[in-house]
């Protein structure tokens, strides 16, 4: 009998899924400690990964970042409100830029392919080229951001499943299909 051929692995930063899993569910809690523990798993992922770390987990970081600086009451208004810029400016560039051919596309047009709100990118227009606006905009473009990566990236890499446990067995299937995935938004958001 021939044997089976195991897939190659692709070699990530985190442990196994159930880092995986709680990170996403650390950064997207609302609480700061828990979100500054995840930012924490981030970092040390990202210092293992290096420039292989998956855009969208890159990009949460950031922005939930801002958010926990935001809740700690240590930066002032237009200190918050560049925060906040960075962050979105790169999200939208690293997002669309994905998507440039070698002829140059608006970003609103970009954006409409990934179902990015076109008052995200205008907020970025603003940011980047115009008067910086105000913070409670800063925080409704984080927010809408952060649940288009959620929905988009995370729920995507935890198959829309957060709460069930699993046997060894199906843990590692569900690892592999992450590891598969992780290169998901460098890639497959064209």
């Amino acid at each position: 009998a021939r044997k089976r051929l195991k897939p190659l692995r692709t070699v990530v930063a985190w442990r196994g899924r159930a880092e995986w899993d709680q990170v996403m569910v650390g950064l997207y809690c609302g609480e700061s400690r828990l979100q500054q523990e995840a930012l924490d798993r981030v970092s040390a992922w990202k210092s293992r990964y290096g420039p292989k770390m998956p855009l969208a987990v890159d990009c949460t970081a950031e922005l939930i970042r801002c958010k926990v600086l935001d809740s700690s009451g240590r930066l002032k208004s237009h200190e918050l409100i560049l925060s906040y810029g960075l962050a979105l400016v790169r999200f939208v560039n690293l997002i669309t830029e994905r998507k440039q051919k070698m002829v140059s596309i608006p970003l609103r047009q970009l954006a409409r392919e990934v179902d990015i709100p076109i008052w995200v990118v205008d907020l970025r227009h603003e940011l980047t080229h115009g008067k910086l606006p105000r913070l409670a905009l800063c925080r409704r473009g984080c927010d809408v951001v952060l649940d288009w990566l959620r929905k988009t990236y995370w729920s995507r890499q935890l198959g829309n499943n957060l709460c069930e446990e699993s046997g060894d067995e199906d843990e590692e299937e569900e690892q592999e299909g992450v590891e598969a995935n992780a290169e998901l938004d460098n890639d497959a958001w064209e």
